[in-house]
């Protein structure tokens, strides 16, 4: 047997994660979360561990390694390399654990300021009720959320219909979907925290294999300052997020 410095840490690296999983349910923690018995004893940081896990390449250059660590990763947690954010990922979770443990498996109400963890679910719930929100939204993120009993909340009258044909599909409108699905992202991981200029956030978007940056400090400054131009369903979609300048 040839073991190395990499394999050791690789397996202590795995042995947190199992540890982590068993106690939470879910491979989708805070970026910043740690793990661990007691800081006396060290601490795993295991929120970047999961985040760089996901980044392309770190898995290793040997594909066979990769592949392999790959399996090992699924086989604690099939859900550990989502298509989406691990913020997205453990409100999931924890509802779904909510639904099981329920004896007739229907979902509670949860009001907005019910924390899970620090998390606010209940507004993160409320959220993706949203019309807005809930386009922004995957197949698979919808169909997730169907079977838990979660449906969209119906758009108010006199409310916009969705943007179709040509404008639906030009590069400005496919532009700010880009950058209200990455902000989306950030209010449901930092709450109304302002962005900073220099910040960029990694979306998913249907059609692309690769996860495409949006350098969405700048987006928000500049959608801000053009605010008067914005069509109504864009204000609507931002007052969702409850950005107050929308």
């Amino acid at each position: 047997m040839v073991w190395g410095p990499g394999e050791e840490a690789w397996e202590s690296k795995l042995a947190a994660l199992r540890s982590y999983r068993r106690a939470t349910g879910h491979l989708a923690p805070r970026q910043d979360a740690v793990w661990g018995e007691s800081q006396a004893e060290g601490l795993v940081p295991i929120g970047q561990h999961m985040a760089n896990l996901r980044r392309r390449g770190c898995l290793g250059k040997d594909p066979k390694r990769a592949e392999e660590r790959a399996k090992q990763l699924t086989a604690i947690d099939e859900d550990w390399n989502c298509p989406w954010p691990l913020d997205w990922q453990r409100h999931y979770k924890v509802l779904a654990d909510l639904v099981a443990d329920e004896p007739h498996g229907v979902l509670p109400d949860i009001a907005p300021g019910v924390f899970v963890d620090g998390d606010d679910l209940g507004r993160w719930l409320q959220r993706q009720k949203q019309p807005g929100t809930w386009k922004q939204l995957s197949t698979e993120q919808q169909e997730r959320l169907t079977r838990l009993g979660v449906k969209p909340a119906s758009a108010p009258p006199g409310a916009p219909a969705a943007v179709s044909g040509t404008k639906g599909t030009s590069k400005a409108q496919q532009a700010f979907q880009r950058g209200l699905t990455a902000l989306t992202q950030w209010v449901e991981r930092e709450g109304q925290r302002p962005v900073p200029r220099g910040h960029s956030g990694q979306i998913t978007v249907d059609g692309e294999t690769e996860p495409v940056t949006v350098k969405l400090g700048v987006w928000v400054s500049n959608t801000k300052s053009r605010r008067d131009k914005l069509t109504q369903e864009q204000r609507t979609a931002l007052t969702e997020l409850d950005i107050e300048w929308a």
